[in-house]
């Protein structure tokens, strides 16, 4: 029966190996960290989410037994069936008093919690305006959506107002943007965009998944960044990235709308609940963070010697101040020589390509952890002098 589809099939993955968009996994032989092991050997790792170091770390393997121990492994059941537990209330708890919100609902990813989200609050009374460049969560979930869809340009706030005025018939308007957008780590312009929210009645959604755990003064994120923790109205974010590297996510904001959400969001009511041993270890490093400010002073530090030494040495770097760090290499291929020439520096990062990213602006994007040491940013500047003069990058 599958011999139908089986030329499709074939023919697909030949043009997805031609045009040079074919994605090669690396097997890990090690724990996540600053340094793994792969093909047999330990390189520098700068493309993982891992922004405060905390992925793989014995601290967080210590929570996670106690977890286990506690509350097993799994519940074999959705939330409102018997898939709740004392820790996912805790958690819930302890994630809306981080962010700064009334109430909030784990689920098990942030792509989990975008999917569900906008078909649950919305509908086709209603209007959503989303930028360009927004997550393809986000994009997913508003697909699932009866609301009205509207698409401004990147950052293009003026774009962004004409949507607004466009549907000011509708019952409500609703703003959706990444916090911070990952190819470029660009970081959105909130205080300018709950402005225009405020003069036009909308709702404003935030997904801060590459900012939660480190950006702001104690981070909480953009909209503490921007200093606007009270006019964002919704955030969703990951469990995944900087609080410790491994799944689950949330929505947080007004205790009436979660409360709907919990009747409401399929993504939750047709799955099994997060993993106890998830939320109990992420609790543990919402905690944790509180008494370690340390691990968001030296990714920052990390950060700021990365792309001074970048912008030395002459390559093009997109202006931000966010530890991911795209080097513009220009084109696919360039990109990929360079991230297989860097493995053999002992380096790890990934080449990113069009149609990822649009044509002649491939790049490798660099992302900085606090585990990293200085030594180890050095060492890949050298590597991208060395490389960026062989491949005609910089001179």
């Amino acid at each position: 029966m599958f011999s139908s589809l089986q030329p499709i099939i074939t023919k697909v993955l030949e043009e997805i190996r031609s045009s040079g968009l074919y994605k090669s996994q690396r097997v890990l032989e090690s724990r996540q960290g600053a340094v793994v092991r792969t093909q047999g050997k330990e390189v520098i790792n700068f493309c993982a989410n891992n922004y405060l170091g905390l992925a793989g770390s014995d601290i967080l393997v210590d929570e996670a037994k106690k977890a286990l121990d506690r509350y097993g492994y799994g519940l074999s059941s959705v939330r409102f069936i018997c898939g709740t537990q004392t820790v996912h209330k805790d958690l819930e708890r302890e994630t809306a008093a981080f962010l700064k919100k009334e109430s909030a609902l784990a689920f098990g990813s942030c792509w989990d919690a975008n999917e569900g989200l906008f078909a649950a609050m919305l509908n086709e009374e209603d209007a959503v305006i989303s930028d360009a460049l927004n997550h393809a969560s986000i994009i997913d979930g508003l697909r699932l959506c009866k609301a009205e869809r509207h698409v401004y340009a990147h950052l293009d706030l003026h774009g962004l107002e004409e949507k607004l005025k466009a549907t000011q018939g509708k019952r409500v308007r609703c703003i959706v943007t990444d916090g911070v957008f990952s190819m470029e780590g660009e970081i959105a312009p909130l205080p300018q965009i709950c402005d225009l929210a405020e003069k036009y009645n909308a709702v404003v959604v935030v997904d801060d998944s590459h900012a939660t755990g480190f950006m702001g003064d104690t981070g909480r994120g953009t909209h503490e960044y921007h200093r606007v923790e009270d006019r964002v109205d919704v955030i969703t974010t990951t469990f995944g990235k900087a609080l410790g590297g491994a799944t689950g996510g949330c929505i947080a904001g007004p205790s009436a709308l979660i409360e709907l959400l919990e009747q409401r969001v399929r993504t939750s009511l047709f799955t099994n609940a997060l993993p106890p041993v998830v939320a109990g270890t992420t609790i543990a490093v919402l905690q944790h963070l509180k008494g370690h400010p340390e691990l968001r002073e030296r990714l920052w530090d990390n950060t700021k010697h990365f792309r001074a030494k970048m912008a030395e040495a002459g390559f093009t770097l997109p202006a931000s101040v966010h530890p991911i760090v795209p080097v513009i290499v220009g084109e696919g291929k360039v990109a990929l020589g360079v991230a297989e020439d860097m493995l053999s520096e002992g380096i790890y990062v990934i080449g990113f390509s069009y149609p990822v990213v649009p044509m002649g602006r491939a790049r490798i994007r660099v992302q900085i952890s606090a585990a990293h040491t200085t030594t180890q940013i050095d060492t890949l500047v050298s590597a991208f002098v060395k490389l960026g003069k062989k491949y005609g990058i910089v001179k």
